[in-house]
């Protein structure tokens, strides 16, 4: 991770992203609490998740739209329109105002799709191929590790100041990245692609995500995968249940995914470069496998908790492994397009797991379901080994321009 904070580029660049992610792991949580706060409705505060990721189910058109625009402009004016969009929630004052809530989401959830992909774009064309690993990774750990605390500091803030505190530190943060992108000095790179018809650059994202073996099974196993870690979304209290805790409980079980999740994330960069991406990926599900196993099999609760933890560290490396992929076997100019079509594959996946686990719960003993849960992550990292053992190992980069890095 140091070799990518060395470049001075990506260190200011890093900065910036590090206080935007602060602002997410405030804001997120807030927003459902802040429902929560004003309809007493637990049904209502769910379906603020669902306007996150509706978004997400647009991501080839907003894909096509990144790829319209250079990158740093794109990025800057998405940071700004994404201060702008929190700022309505200023007017809210009693559950008559939940839809100006469910509309932030939404927009919330566009920038989610729209500046990731964009990122993308920009450290693929800011870092040599050999740093994107280091890059990734130190997203990654800064990630998990605002996750440890953020979402508890974001729900006092919101009790102890009010949803307008929180309001204004998420604008600023978003201010704080679009200024940062903006303070990269980047030469353009000559486009020598020859359009094509709108319907063709419309669907490209998915057409190169077909051609490439790599990515389109390393996408298959993800989207296999969320297909029934979602059930955890439930699963999880009734495995508190079942212990004697409380529902805030919970708090505590994140708390230890994290801290798994921050260690596998300290690793990710050196496991990638050892194993390659696709079998970083694998051992990414295998973590996760044997800790969803855990928590089915385990007997006490420090048991349990031991085990969340082991599957959180399984976490960073798939996805670290996965967005590194992602970057190298993917042309840049198609890059937003690429990212929002695999946006599309794995997050529908996981919106039909979360949905059937909500039935499952009810249903099942928890630890039926953690076992299946396991067995499916088991199948997703069986599936990826066995379509890409004869290709595991990384592909030839693909010619691209640079961009010069202040």
């Amino acid at each position: 991770m140091k070799a990518a904070l060395a470049v001075p580029g990506f260190r200011r660049l890093y900065g910036g992203l590090a206080a935007s992610m602060l602002g997410d792991s405030l804001m997120l949580i807030v927003l459902s609490l802040w429902v929560k706060t004003l309809t007493g409705s637990n049904g209502a505060a769910g379906l603020t998740f669902l306007w996150l990721t509706l978004p997400a189910l647009f991501g080839p058109a907003l894909g096509y739209v990144v790829d319209k625009f250079p990158r740093r402009p794109f990025l800057v004016a998405a940071n700004v329109a994404s201060a702008a969009a929190v700022l309505p929630l200023v007017l809210v004052r009693d559950a008559a105002d939940v839809w100006i809530i469910y509309c932030v989401a939404f927009f919330y959830g566009v920038s989610f799709v729209v500046v990731p992909a964009a990122l993308n774009g920009l450290l693929k064309d800011l870092l040599p191929e050999e740093l994107l690993v280091d890059a990734n990774a130190s997203l990654a750990v800064t990630r998990e590790a605002l996750r440890l605390g953020g979402p508890l500091a974001g729900a006092a803030l919101f009790a102890y100041a009010g949803g307008a505190a929180v309001v204004a530190l998420d604008a600023v943060s978003f201010l704080v990245a679009g200024g940062a992108v903006y303070l990269l000095r980047v030469a353009s790179i000559p486009d020598d692609h020859e359009p094509a018809h709108w319907r063709v650059e419309f669907l490209a994202g998915m057409s190169h995500l077909r051609r490439s073996r790599r990515l389109l099974h390393s996408t298959f196993s993800l989207g296999l995968c969320l297909l029934v870690v979602g059930f955890s979304e439930s699963a999880v209290y009734a495995v508190i249940d079942a212990f004697g805790k409380p529902a805030s409980f919970v708090g505590l079980v994140l708390t230890l995914q994290g801290i798994g999740a921050l260690a596998g994330g300290l690793v990710a960069s050196r496991v990638v470069r050892r194993l390659g991406e696709p079998l970083t990926i694998v051992a990414g599900l295998a973590l996760l496998a044997v800790g969803l196993a855990g928590v089915a099999a385990a007997a006490q609760l420090w048991q349990v908790l031991t085990a969340i933890s082991v599957g959180g560290a399984g976490l960073p490396l798939l996805l670290v492994a996965y967005t590194t992929l992602l970057q190298k076997d993917t042309p840049s100019r198609l890059m937003g397009r690429v990212s929002t079509a695999t946006d599309v594959l794995i997050t529908t996946p996981q919106a039909l797991s979360i949905a059937v686990g909500a039935v499952l719960v009810g249903l099942l003993d928890y630890r039926l379901i953690f076992l299946v849960m396991a067995a499916g992550v088991a199948c997703a990292a069986a599936y990826l080994f066995l379509s890409l053992r004869p290709a595991a190992e990384p592909a030839p980069a693909l010619p691209e321009g640079r961009l010069d890095v202040a």
